[in-house]
């Protein structure tokens, strides 16, 4: 663990503690959750979660670059630019691609200026199944796709924003595991994405400590939403995750952006290494 920078300290107790002197100490705590003079930078946000934390965090102020790969938003950009009064950028990028992530990086802080918040949402589900139903190379090519996209896309946006992070002395990094990092789903059978997911927790946590001195790492685990990843399933198979869902329906990416908005804000100035479940209750029992 790094060590403490302690400026001054107070006795409690006889116990010699460091002070603690965040820079908002004494302001409005609504106002923590503002990000005007932001500006955020989200992956995968061309439609789904993606796209509705995007246009939550141009609400709260922030100017926005929207990854997309084949999905056109120049409409919905000029929406939210005209709309909020933000800036409002759309980047072509295949998040797979370590050169193509590291000058989409370097091209955002280039024509914003600088980039405060970074969410590494982009992904993709599993539908194929049981992985021994499947032929040997199928098996493998789906295996290496998703991991590739849920995983080293992960961690190619780290290594390059986790550089002008440190270099700035400040940032937020979110990631956008699952639940199903936490429990193996039923009905369907998704193992590689189960563990990409788990993967991707057990990676924010280890960044969390790693850039302590920096930025905050943090993750948030959807449940079920109702999104673009999720038309594989057909009402009966999403009519038995509703079954054993505590709230009994699937969410919408509206309901996810809260979670969002305030680990990139000035609200969550002492979270890092969390995770925030959005799952109506799915994990809980």
């Amino acid at each position: 663990m790094p060590e403490n920078k302690v400026t001054s300290v107070f006795s409690d107790s006889g116990v010699t503690l460091p002070l603690s002197d965040p820079h908002h100490v004494n302001v409005d705590a609504l106002s923590l959750f503002s990000l005007k003079g932001k500006v955020a930078s989200i992956t995968g946000s061309s439609a789904g979660i993606g796209l509705a934390v995007a246009e939550a965090y141009a609400q709260a102020g922030a100017d926005v670059a929207i990854w997309y790969n084949s999905t056109p938003v120049a409409e919905k950009v000029k929406e939210i630019s005209t709309k909020y009064g933000v800036r409002c950028r759309a980047y072509k990028c295949s998040v797979g691609d370590f050169s193509a992530v590291k000058s989409t990086i370097e091209q955002q802080i280039e024509d914003f200026g600088k980039i405060d918040v970074f969410v590494a949402n982009a992904g993709v589900a599993w539908s194929s199944g049981a992985i021994l139903d499947l032929p040997h190379e199928e098996a493998i090519a789906e295996w290496e796709k998703v991991f590739k996209l849920d995983v080293d896309a992960v961690f190619y946006c780290a290594k390059v924003i986790g550089q002008y992070f440190r270099e700035h002395k400040k940032g937020s990094f979110i990631i956008t595991a699952s639940m199903s990092g936490h429990v193996v789903n039923y009905p369907q059978l998704q193992a590689p994405y189960n563990a990409a997911k788990a993967a991707v927790l057990q990676f924010s946590k280890s960044l969390a400590v790693e850039w302590s001195e920096f930025a905050r790492v943090n993750t948030v685990s959807p449940g079920y939403i109702k999104t673009e990843l999720t038309k594989f399933a057909d009402v009966e198979l999403r009519q038995k995750w509703w079954s054993i869902i505590p709230q009994g329906r699937e969410g919408l990416p509206q309901e996810l952006v809260g979670a969002y908005i305030y680990l990139a804000s000035d609200a969550s100035s002492y979270t890092t290494g969390a995770d925030i479940r959005v799952d109506g209750g799915y994990t809980a029992p």
